[in-house]
């Protein structure tokens, strides 16, 4: 009867291992998941920031253009500074 009962003890503990083996298997499977998950949602912000920074690039650059703008510049330069253009006689010209 003994020995029986060590092979019954010895039995227990091979399920007991696989169980446990089991058990860290599904453990490491969540974790694995959870942090793909994670990695999944840092991915999708940063290609929204990278989109929202796209759009902002594009939005300056017309910013630009419009200040650069010849008509702008002629506009101020008339009415903020008082600027106009030079009458026949004071244009001097270099020669070449």
């Amino acid at each position: 009867m003994r020995i029986d009962g060590q092979k019954h003890k010895v039995r227990a503990s091979h399920i007991a291992v696989g169980v446990a083996a089991i058990m860290v298997g599904g453990l490491m499977y969540v974790w694995f998941q959870v942090n793909i998950t994670k990695m999944n949602y840092a991915i999708a912000r940063e290609i929204q920031m990278q989109e929202r920074l796209v759009e902002e690039g594009r939005l300056l650059r017309m910013e630009i253009e419009v200040l650069k703008s010849p008509g702008r510049l002629e506009k101020i330069a008339r009415e903020t500074l008082k600027m106009k253009y030079p009458e026949s006689g004071q244009v001097v010209r270099l020669n070449e």
